[in-house]
């Protein structure tokens, strides 16, 4: 089964980090050799604006995440 990542787009999200979670994402996927197990999509807003950046994976939403803690979320879901 692969991991569904949704990532916010909007442009608050990415001002609050987005834009580098994302490309901390794809060079996990890239690193790990990963492209199979991963998907990511992303979406215009998620609507928790004020909280983001906002990250979901398997339909779980995650606020306030930087870098490090993705890819430790990201370990997390792939081990299990």
């Amino acid at each position: 089964m692969k991991a569904k990542v949704e990532i916010c787009m909007g442009s608050s999200c990415f001002a609050r980090g987005n834009s580098l979670i994302l490309s901390a994402i794809e060079k996990y996927v890239e690193k790990k050799d990963q492209s199979d197990s991963i998907v990511i999509i992303g979406h215009l807003c998620m609507n928790n604006c004020s909280k983001g950046p906002v990250i979901r994976i398997n339909n779980l939403d995650y606020l306030n995440l930087t870098e490090h803690d993705i890819l430790k979320k990201l370990d997390e879901v792939l081990e299990s």
